[in-house]
């Protein structure tokens, strides 16, 4: 008798990012360089285009493709922008931040500690994707945070 196939496949979560690149093989080229990806498995078409992949950045697995806008498959450099970001959390946000700018991305936002405990910071990958990247640093209570932000939000005197 087999083992029933279980609903979640094995090493997945239950949301996973599935991105849309204007040249899929580049950015899972970029995305090996500035975030240790791992390249878990490939399926190109005829046309050399990537129709999926998978890579796995720390414990996670990010899925992507070849932008298809025959399928209305955009990627954010057809879109003129992104309303999404990929948080990332590593060991070490700054030194992650920096290996991610010298392989190509955009500084958005420097790494810098935040009010709610995370050292963080906020980049654009060269295919138009946002990336935020940070490191947990503090366990802080729900009121905590909302005095830092308030704080943060006091105008400078």
């Amino acid at each position: 008798m087999t083992a029933p196939v279980r609903p979640i496949p094995e090493g997945m979560h239950t949301i996973t990012p599935h991105l849309f690149c204007e040249g899929a093989a580049e950015a899972i080229a970029f995305y090996k360089q500035a975030f240790n990806a791992v390249e878990l498995g490939r399926l190109d078409g005829p046309d050399g285009k990537v129709v999926h992949a998978q890579l796995r950045i720390g414990d996670s697995v990010l899925m992507l493709c070849d932008a298809a806008p025959q399928c209305g498959g955009y990627g954010p450099l057809a879109l003129k922008g992104s309303p999404v970001t990929v948080h990332l959390y590593v060991q070490d946000a700054d030194a992650t931040f920096a290996q991610a700018v010298k392989a190509g991305a955009t500084a958005r936002m420097p790494v810098a500690d935040m009010f709610w405990g995370d050292r963080y910071g906020a980049l654009t990958d060269p295919f138009g994707h946002h990336w935020s990247v940070a490191t947990h640093k503090q366990d802080l209570t729900p009121e905590q945070i909302k005095q830092g932000m308030a704080k943060m939000m006091q105008p400078a005197s």
